[in-house]
C-alpha cells in the first residue's frame, strides 16, 4: 500500500484517543497472536485457538491440522462469548485491560477508528479488520 499520498499530520488528527468504552475488546472476538505471545496468553488464562477448517480436520486429523495451523501462524486469542475479552475489566464506568502493558501486539496497534467506518474511505474496502495490528 502506498501511504506517501497521505498527509501524516492530517491522518493523525482523525485518530481518536481511547475513551475506554470497551467496544474493541467486546466486538473483536478473534485476535491474531504472534508466536511469542501464545504461551503468555494461555498462562494468564486467555483462550487460544488455531484456525483449522473442517476439511483439514477430516483430511489430516485434529492434532495434525492444529499443529500445521500453529506453524503457519494461524493462532488467535478468542473471546468465547459476547462478554468480550477475558482480560477486559469494568470499573468506574470505564473499561481497562488487566494485561495492558503485556497485551498482544494486535491490541497495541488497534485504533478506535477501526471499530467504526471512519477509515474505510481512506483505505478502501468494506472492513477495517485488515488494519488490526498496524501502528503506522
Amino acid at each position: 500500500m502506498d501511504t506517501s499520498r497521505f498527509d501524516e499530520d492530517a491522518l493523525k488528527t482523525i485518530l481518536h484517543e481511547c475513551k475506554q468504552c470497551g467496544t474493541c475488546c467486546k466486538d473483536y472476538r478473534k485476535i491474531v497472536l504472534h508466536p511469542d505471545e501464545v504461551d503468555f496468553i494461555k498462562k494468564m488464562g486467555g483462550y487460544v485457538g488455531a484456525n483449522v477448517s473442517m476439511s483439514d480436520i477430516r483430511e489430516k486429523g485434529l492434532a495434525a491440522a492444529t499443529e500445521e495451523a500453529t506453524r503457519e501462524g494461524k493462532v488467535f486469542m478468542i473471546h468465547p462469548d459476547d462478554k468480550g475479552c477475558v482480560f477486559l475489566e469494568h470499573r468506574n464506568d470505564k473499561y481497562y485491560c488487566r494485561i495492558y502493558h503485556y497485551r498482544p501486539r494486535t491490541c497495541q496497534g488497534f485504533r478506535c477508528n477501526l471499530a467504526d467506518n471512519s477509515f474505510l474511505e481512506l483505505f478502501g474496502g468494506d472492513s477495517a479488520i485488515h488494519l488490526l495490528g498496524q501502528d503506522s
